[in-house]
């Protein structure tokens, strides 16, 4: 399962551009501690600065569901993904993945209606 949050963060202001790396660094750092996290990354767009992403893995929906239950996620981390842009879609399903020289393995999907 995949999490990608959009975020806006001003280009033109340091302070800003700093104070959300060291948040987005800190989820990760909560996140990846989690039973069933894979992984995750916080970037930003070339094209324009002030548009970053937050991406973590996690092995089921579950995972990711109790990943951001205890009161440490709740306190640092929920903050930081309220902040996120919801008029698109944060979570998604991995129906097909592919490592360095591996072939692509294509995966079933978790929703419970065919879509």
């Amino acid at each position: 399962m995949l999490l990608v949050c959009r975020f806006s963060v001003s280009p033109d202001s340091p302070g800003e551009q700093a104070r959300f790396t060291a948040r987005a660094t800190r989820a990760l750092e909560l996140l990846a501690a989690r039973p069933g996290c894979l992984g995750g990354e916080a970037g930003r767009a070339v094209d324009d600065p002030g548009h970053w992403v937050l991406t973590l893995r996690f092995a089921s929906v579950d995972a990711y569901r109790r990943a951001l239950s205890p009161f440490e996620i709740r306190e640092h981390v929920h903050p930081l993904l309220a902040e996120a842009d919801i008029t698109v879609p944060q979570t998604y399903e991995s129906l097909v993945t592919v490592e360095p020289g591996a072939a692509p393995v294509a995966h079933a999907s978790l929703r419970s209606d065919p879509a």
